[in-house]
């Protein structure tokens, strides 16, 4: 450990010696399944118990990070000198005549939050099934998704009211859906110390049928784009949009799929998700980020740029070119969907 172990103290001292567990692995709390060791380790089970643990490293000094699902996040395969604060706070509640439902930041969306609201006739979250989120990280990166039509795209802050936010000074304090200045991707949590406590959801009264349908077509939309997480672990795209193009599109142009380093390839599913073929390292997936960018520049002057957070420390990138792995026979890809709904519109 590189804190002071003084501090370490009293955040067992404060949190409970059993609370704070020393030299974690990461990788089980992420998507991707890749990571090192966190020095702490701890479970906020309540909004109150993370305004705790928050407040006790910034007063000890301690690096922390806040870690919800870990769909977004990539630690480094050297770990995290600090205090990783895993936000179990899951407390839900609504008042179903004004359509209203408050969530803990920790709480996922799908299946807790969602299926909830729709057993209780509410609806505007359904459109977010299937993605791997908690209440706080919905916020953090303005979650969204295509509507039922594939017309546009629907994003979480459409239906946010207001939230609790725990700030930088350790006040609380109640804030209004304009502060988060949301737009793709992104939201004011990105640039300022604020952490997300409570978000009020504005809903509409809504048919269970008919949110169901549209739970079970979006579910179904990317069950046939997207790699099983159970079987494929990733963390979903990894490079955003350029000037409308999307990155996967790029990818596909370029012939990297199927392009593998260490554990980690190209899935030939969709071009812009990497996903842990077994054993993989970060460095595997910094190596392959490396080529892949270096091979769009090359081929079409389109600079990648990264949709997924890097925490912790990284050891240097796997060296070595890229092997290609063979399309699986019969693999319907989402470039193959894309191609079948354009030629029947």
């Amino acid at each position: 450990m590189l804190f002071p172990a003084e501090g370490v103290k009293v955040l067992c001292r404060s949190l409970g010696e059993h609370r704070v567990q020393p030299n974690v692995i990461l990788a089980p709390y992420t998507t991707m399944r890749v990571g090192g060791r966190a020095d702490c380790f701890y479970e906020a089970r309540t909004s109150e118990e993370l305004v705790t643990a928050i407040g006790e490293a910034r007063r000890s000094k301690i690096p922390f990070f806040i870690l919800g699902l870990g769909a977004n996040i990539i630690f480094g395969d050297l770990g995290f000198r600090g205090l990783v604060i895993r936000n179990c706070a899951t407390h839900v509640t609504m008042d179903t005549a004004l359509c209203r439902l408050q969530a803990d930041s920790g709480t996922t969306m799908y299946p807790d939050l969602i299926q909830l609201a729709v057993l209780n006739g509410l609806s505007g979250l359904e459109h977010y099934a299937g993605i791997p989120s908690t209440v706080g990280g919905a916020m953090w990166q303005n979650l969204h998704f295509l509507a039922p039509d594939r017309s546009r795209t629907m994003f979480i802050e459409e239906v946010v009211n207001g939230a609790t936010v725990l700030a930088a000074d350790g006040t609380i304090k109640q804030v209004t859906r304009e502060y988060f200045d949301f737009s793709y991707d992104y939201s004011s949590l990105h640039v300022n110390k604020d952490i997300v406590l409570r978000t009020s959801f504005q809903l509409a009264a809504g048919k269970e049928t008919k949110m169901r349908a549209v739970m079970e077509s979006n579910l179904e939309w990317r069950a046939l784009r997207h790699p099983p997480l159970a079987s494929e672990p990733s963390v979903g795209s990894i490079y955003k949009k350029i000037d409308g193009i999307g990155a996967g599109r790029l990818i596909d142009d370029c012939g990297l799929k199927g392009a593998t380093i260490g554990g980690m390839t190209v899935t030939h599913r969709h071009a812009n998700i990497c996903v842990n073929t077994g054993g993989a390292r970060a460095a595997d997936l910094q190596a392959l980020m490396r080529w892949i960018e270096h091979t769009v520049r090359q081929q079409t002057g389109y600079c990648l740029e990264s949709e997924i957070e890097f925490v912790g420390e990284f050891d240097v990138p796997t060296a070595g070119k890229p092997v290609f792995l063979p399309r699986p026979p019969g693999l319907v890809s989402a470039a193959d969907h894309a191609r079948a709904a354009q030629a029947n519109a």
